[in-house]
């Protein structure tokens, strides 16, 4: 049995995972904003997290940490997305996505690698996204904040070195989940944009229909925990965005990458 410390876990990926680590029979301390919003299951943890408060992160990880005396397994999953042109992108949600996705998740790093080298073990699981890779238009915040953690967490796997602790970049495709249901958008977006993003919406909906369900990430995690030697990046989702996409984009030079991608979301 792991003690795993989980965030996000009251939705979508999160409590997916909760659920299958439950099952093979892991104890999990699962965060939410909303702790009424976890599901009462046996050996769940409830922990309130806010993620862009540095005072929630430090008050629920020595909670947690106090109460587990150890985590063997660290992972970061909560996030929110927001939909609209770059060009005219409040600098309040580029700072409150940034604060979700990269700095409350560098800051449990931080604090998972203080506790692990004491114990001289431990495994971080960073998900990021395929979209800090291959750009989603019109999700520029998500998609930079993404990109700067799956460069910061490669800093930290060149910086440990030889190190037991394990740091993990997993980068999910589209899976379907209500994560487009969350996602904030312009309310009024500016008409020489407007068409554009109605189209890109339409192309990032019809994929989040069609793609793997949750499980198939959850899976994924409960496999990379039992590994002695996991590896640094895993890109998780159909096999063509898994898989052939990305090796087809690494070989492009960048002119033709912007041009594929506005051809593939038709803008």
């Amino acid at each position: 049995m792991k003690k795993i410390f989980l965030t996000g876990a009251s939705s979508g990926i999160g409590l997916a995972t909760a659920r299958a680590l439950l099952e093979n029979g892991h104890e999990v301390w699962g965060t939410s904003r909303d702790v009424s919003r976890l599901p009462a299951l046996e050996h769940l943890h409830a922990v309130r997290l806010d993620l862009t408060s540095p005072s929630s992160i430090a008050e629920a990880w020595e909670a947690a940490l106090n109460e587990a005396g150890f985590f063997d397994v660290v992972i970061n999953n909560a996030g929110s997305g927001h939909f609209g042109p770059a060009e005219f992108l409040p600098g309040e949600t580029l700072r409150q996505q940034t604060e979700l996705l990269a700095f409350g998740p560098i800051d449990l790093c931080q604090r998972a690698l203080c506790s692990m080298r004491k114990e001289q073990r431990g495994l971080i699981i960073n998900l990021t996204s395929l979209a800090s890779r291959l750009p989603v238009p019109f999700t520029a915040a998500y998609n930079a904040a993404k990109a700067a953690m799956a460069s910061f967490t490669m800093t930290m796997q060149l910086e440990l070195g030889d190190s037991v602790i394990r740091i993990v970049d997993l980068q999910p495709g589209d899976i379907s989940t209500d994560f487009n249901e969350a996602v904030l958008k312009n309310d009024d977006p500016e008409p020489e944009y407007q068409g554009r993003m109605e189209q890109a919406w339409r192309v990032v909906s019809r994929n989040m229909k069609a793609a793997p369900k949750p499980e198939l990430v959850a899976a994924r995690i409960v496999r990379l925990i039992h590994e002695t030697n996991p590896p640094p990046r895993v890109t998780v989702g159909d096999t063509f965005e898994s898989v052939i996409a990305p090796m087809i984009f690494a070989l492009l030079p960048p002119s033709l990458r912007v041009w594929g991608l506005r051809r593939y979301y038709g803008i």
